[in-house]
């Protein structure tokens, strides 16, 4: 398994990798829809999109974006159901991490739902803590809020 940055040719699997992870726990809202169509627009803003691939197939998708401040949050974390247990989504989430803190990030935020077990757990194991949440207008289904601050060891 590969973690690749961005490339055109993976654009459809991050699209349709995270809109099957939505649409199985939650419904599609409009901050997904932004993201996802428009996600050229948010790559030219600074953002970066990783993939976990072998053979030429997607395993997992994360995307980090500037927040603003120093700021960067990650997001649209997903990863393809027949490929699980192979560390592809929390290969692809430190792939957002070091991309982030390489650019200059001080701080990395998130926003998630308690009911995505895997997930939180990836968030924690990489030093994420619990934070009250701030965020929740974007989505709906938000109700946890976790951060990272960046130390100068990093």
């Amino acid at each position: 398994m590969e973690i690749i940055k961005y490339q055109e040719k993976y654009k459809k699997d991050f699209i349709e990798l995270n809109t099957a992870w939505v649409e199985k726990y939650f419904t599609m809202e409009q901050e997904d829809i932004d993201i996802l169509y428009h996600v050229d627009e948010f790559l030219e803003k600074g953002s970066m999109i990783f993939f976990a691939v072998e053979d030429d197939h997607v395993f997992a998708t994360c995307m980090v974006m500037p927040f603003g401040n120093d700021v960067w949050e990650i997001c649209k974390l997903a990863a393809n159901e027949k490929y699980q247990g192979h560390g592809a989504g929390s290969a692809v989430f430190k792939a957002c991490m070091d991309y982030a803190i390489d650019s200059g990030a001080k701080k990395l935020t998130l926003i998630s739902n308690h009911i995505l077990k895997p997930a939180l757990h990836i968030y924690e194991k990489y030093g994420f803590k619990h934070v009250t949440v701030n965020r929740g207008d974007e989505y709906k289904r938000c109700d946890v809020q976790c951060e990272y601050i960046v130390t100068q060891n990093q």
